[in-house]
């Protein structure tokens, strides 16, 4: 039944809703275009503000140092939450109903984040960070039901429509919730990012009609014993953190390790969960093999997030102390920043594209791991560049043009767009039969590897600067030899890759 109705949906429109489309897409992608456009606009708009309020003497005066610790370990736990919510809604919920309860967490937190206390903000970011594993997990799960299976002809262009609203929110929200937090007040802004996934979650609401019914059904329906299990489980580790995070607080130790567990639990994970489908004996030897190469891809993901979504905290707190925040006379925010990436994607995602089209047509498009090659040999050289002024400042100080972090953002945005789109490509590609809907969740764990990484080093334990220009040079440097060392390996790579290219 579910089928025939997405089958219907694709071809004509929903019924119910005149048989209207969006821009020739099933009418149901312009409600997920716009739910996730707002999501995006709250979840950027409170990225861009987060470090800079944990570092200004108006916020939590925090140094760089601690500050770049806990947006990493929140980013981290954004995208680690990913699976559980996945798994939420093929167990309990069902993708729509997961989507509205994600949204209505998300809301919560950042209402939470406004509240101007130490510990509703931290509680507050928890919340956001829930929220947003249950949505993100599930609302491109609902995209792909508007179409008739994955041969659908205009499946792709769906996508690509999305991807848009994603990068449409994501550009927006630094220069609107950015502004209002930083020149009017902190917890206004995070008051905006409520509001503007209010105003996401109504549409969402308002527009479920146009949606597949498929989007309502729970996949793997757990029994009732699957769910008092997991009731019992659940509250077991809701006492156990309960325990340990007042034993800490008690103790005065929590500032210290407060984040230890949750950067490691973003380590332990990833790792686990690739282990387990490497020993999994169902596994075919070329399941196996593909498994094997996609290892080394993860790896050079989690090294480029790593670098890459610095961008927020490292380049973020430099723009906030050594540039000039000044471009022909003109006075901007440095949350600003933040909307040059998304709107680098969007100008520049056609183009590239394209070029790997071109390329194909002649026989000459580079390989899946000349292309992760490529993002490594980028992020690297974008933080060389960053060296210059980074150098610069710290001998003479004063403050720098903005053009230099516009260079930085520029450069890493080419760079994610030879490891992003490839890294979703060759994931569907290479996932085993038996965890072809898995392996999404797999990719996103690379982000939080790479977060979690971030996260170790800048802890009270370590406490390593990663806003100094050694810091700096040693990741360009590490990330430019691992781009070498799969460059190198490539072939050894594409054998293991079964004939995928």
């Amino acid at each position: 039944m579910a089928s025939s109705l997405t089958k219907d949906a694709a071809q004509q429109g929903n019924p119910a809703d005149g048989g209207k489309t969006f821009f020739g897409h099933p009418r149901g992608l312009a409600t997920l275009f716009m739910t996730e456009m707002w999501e995006r606009f709250s979840f950027y708009g409170m990225k861009a503000l987060l470090p800079l309020y944990l570092i200004a003497p108006g916020g939590m005066h925090m140094q760089a140092t601690t500050a770049t610790a806990i947006y990493s370990v929140y980013m981290a736990m954004v995208y680690l939450l990913t699976l559980p919510g996945g798994w939420i809604a093929d167990r309990f919920w069902g993708p729509r109903k997961t989507v509205v309860v994600g949204s209505g967490v998300v809301i919560a937190g950042h209402v939470t984040l406004a509240l101007p206390t130490s510990a509703s903000f931290f509680a507050g970011l928890v919340l956001v960070a829930l929220g947003s594993g249950l949505l993100k997990a599930n609302i491109s799960t609902m995209v792909g039901h508007l179409y008739d299976g994955p041969e659908d002809p205009r499946r792709d262009g769906g996508f690509t429509l999305f991807y848009i609203g994603i990068n449409l929110g994501a550009f927006l929200a630094p220069l609107s919730i950015g502004t209002v937090g930083e020149s009017v007040n902190w917890h206004l802004g995070f008051t905006l990012a409520a509001v503007g996934m209010a105003l996401g979650l109504i549409q969402f609401l308002l527009g479920t009609r146009t949606l597949s019914a498929e989007s309502n059904v729970v996949a793997q329906p757990a029994t009732p014993e699957e769910k008092k299990s997991t009731l019992r489980k659940g509250l077991l580790w809701l006492i156990v953190a309960t325990v340990f995070y007042t034993a800490l607080a008690a103790t005065g130790n929590f500032a210290d390790w407060a984040l230890m567990p949750i950067t490691i639990a973003g380590l332990v994970i990833p790792v686990a969960v690739l282990a387990r489908m490497k020993r999994d004996k169902e596994l075919t030897d070329l399941e196996q093999s593909k498994l094997s190469g996609y290892i080394w891809f993860f790896v050079v993901a989690a090294i480029f997030w790593m670098i890459y979504d610095q961008n927020g905290s490292t380049l973020s707190i430099f723009g906030e102390n050594s540039t000039t925040n000044t471009l022909l006379g003109f006075h901007f925010p440095t949350s600003w920043y933040q909307s040059l990436n998304p709107i680098f994607i969007m100008a520049f995602a056609p183009l590239v594209a394209s070029a790997w089209l071109w390329l194909n047509k002649r026989g000459k498009e580079p390989s899946t791991a000349v292309k992760f090659a490529s993002s490594l040999a980028l992020i690297g050289i974008s933080f060389a560049v960053f060296l210059i002024p980074l150098i610069d400042t710290a001998a003479n100080g004063g403050k720098v043009s903005p053009m230099w972090l516009v260079a930085v953002y520029f450069i890493q945005t080419v760079g994610e767009l030879c490891l992003s789109p490839v890294g979703l490509s060759v994931t569907t590609k290479m996932a085993p039969a038996k965890y072809g809907s898995q392996m999404m969740g797999v990719w996103f764990l690379a982000v939080t590897a790479g977060d979690s990484v971030a996260g170790l080093l800048t802890s009270p334990q370590l406490n390593v600067d990663l806003n100094t220009s050694l810091s700096v040079t040693v990741e360009a440097a590490i990330a430019v030899a691992a781009g070498i060392g799969i460059w190198t390996s490539r072939k050894r790579v594409k054998e293991m890759m079964g004939g995928v290219n």
